[in-house]
């Protein structure tokens, strides 16, 4: 059964105010996202590629270190499907940075912010199908903001460069993946769509945020009212809020708390948080927790876990 063997995170840079983003974006309105979304800062690291900012979330796994051979698989769990030159090989260059010599590496895209829980349930089903108990697989989520168009999602969040690096295994009791569900709603394969038909939009992705989660827990053999937490995207607080309220989940239950201080880093946000859920000691063993993610595009994707 898939395992989270060690999550880590790195902030690299930098921490900005959104309003130094967007000026540098031309964002007239960006207070809004502060009063309204409750975005504060995000890290930047100008010019530091993105497997570097891997490789340094992969060097806070206490797990990895002497371990390095174990490593068959090193994925790299993508937003923006493009985002190297041609001529370079990133998941090849963490691999040599991290020194994993039997290391296969590859990128996983298509699934945008939700790609990171998609890469830890492949690299389980993989080391599964392998049959060796002590192999590992390492998922990398996070990546930089490489052009203006990615400064910000429109009427929805600021981007930040905050990584996670997620230490894969098949053995063990702790946080054994119970479920993972994933939904991709085609029709919105064009992002988010104009203001037009912003409000019909919103309100069907909160309809299938709030059944994705509830499928994965009932796929877990559990209720949303057993979850000890559920770590989520930290796109803005509003949509989380507005999701209780609509859809009948505890405002308690959902970790909000690295929002102002990280923005929306991709698809590492989910672990980000369980990084600073464990340090904080809010998890106890035995704790069931589900971690979920949106991709523009638009899939929906939410895992449980068993700490």
């Amino acid at each position: 059964m898939t395992t989270l063997v060690d999550v880590g995170s790195h902030f690299p840079g930098a921490r900005l105010p959104i309003e130094q983003v967007g000026n540098k974006a031309d964002l007239p309105d960006i207070k809004i996202f502060r009063r309204y979304f409750g975005l504060d800062t995000v890290h930047r690291a100008p010019g530091v590629e993105t497997h570097r900012l891997h490789a340094e979330a992969a060097g806070s796994l206490p797990m990895l270190a002497g371990r390095e051979h174990l490593v068959r698989y090193v994925v790299m769990a993508r937003s923006i499907a493009t985002g190297a030159a041609s001529t370079e090989e990133p998941p090849e260059e963490l691999c040599r940075l991290l020194g994993l010599p039997n290391a296969v590496a590859f990128s996983v895209t298509q699934h945008a912010c939700a790609a990171g829980l998609l890469a830890v349930h492949l690299v389980g089903d993989l080391l599964e199908a392998d049959g060796d108990p002590e192999a590992l697989g390492l998922v990398l989520a996070g990546e930089r903001v490489a052009t203006l168009a990615l400064e910000i999602v429109p009427r929805s969040t600021v981007l930040g460069e905050g990584t996670a690096a997620v230490l894969v295994g098949t053995g063990g009791e702790r946080d054994r993946m119970l479920s993972y569900v994933t939904h991709t709603r085609g029709r919105f394969a064009d992002g988010i769509p104009p203001h037009a038909v912003e409000k019909d939009f919103f309100r069907e992705h909160q309809v299938m945020l709030a059944a994705t989660i509830r499928e994965a827990a009932a796929a877990a053999g559990t209720t949303l009212e057993r979850l000890r937490l559920i770590l989520p995207h930290n796109v803005n607080t509003v949509v989380w809020k507005q999701l209780c309220e609509d859809h009948g989940l505890d405002r308690d239950q959902i970790f909000l708390e690295n929002v102002p201080f990280s923005g929306h880093c991709f698809g590492a946000d989910s672990f980000i948080n369980h990084v600073t859920v464990r340090e904080r000691g809010l998890l106890a063993p035995g704790d069931l927790y589900l971690m979920v993610g949106v991709g523009l595009g638009a899939t929906y994707s939410a895992a449980v876990f068993r700490h």
